[in-house]
C-alpha cells in the first residue's frame, strides 16, 4: 500500500507542476510573449511525463492484480485526466492569443495607412 501512495503523490506532483506550467502559459500569451508561452507548453509536458511514468507502474501492478482502488489514487487519477485537459485548452488559448494579437496589428497597422 505504501508504494500505491508513493506513486499517486507523485502523479498527483506532477499532474499539478504540469498544470501550473500550462495557465502560466496562458497568461503568457494572453501578455503576447508567445515564445515563453510555448516553452511553458513544453515544460508542463515533460513535468507531466513523469506522471505518465509514475502512472505506467500503476498500470503493471493492475495487470498483476495487485491493485485495491484507495481514495488516493481516484485522486490521483482525477489529477492527471484534468492536466490533459488543461494542456489542450493552453494549447488552443495561447494560439487564439497569437491570432488576436496579430489582428490587433493589423488593425492598428490599416489604421496608420487611412491617416
Amino acid at each position: 500500500m505504501e508504494d500505491l501512495e508513493i506513486i499517486s503523490c507523485q502523479i498527483i506532483a506532477a499532474s499539478g507542476g504540469a498544470k501550473s506550467n500550462y495557465v502560466e502559459a496562458i497568461e503568457s500569451a494572453k501578455k503576447g510573449q508567445f515564445e515563453e508561452a510555448e516553452n511553458l507548453i513544453k515544460e508542463g509536458a515533460q513535468i507531466f511525463l513523469q506522471g505518465h511514468e509514475a502512472h505506467a507502474k500503476l498500470l503493471q501492478l493492475s495487470a498483476e492484480g495487485k491493485l485495491a482502488i484507495p481514495l488516493l489514487l481516484i485522486h490521483a487519477e482525477d489529477q492527471m485526466m484534468n492536466c490533459e485537459t488543461m494542456k489542450i485548452v493552453a494549447t488552443e488559448m495561447v494560439e487564439q492569443y497569437r491570432t488576436i494579437a496579430a489582428l490587433k496589428q493589423m488593425v492598428e497597422e490599416s489604421k496608420g495607412e487611412t491617416r
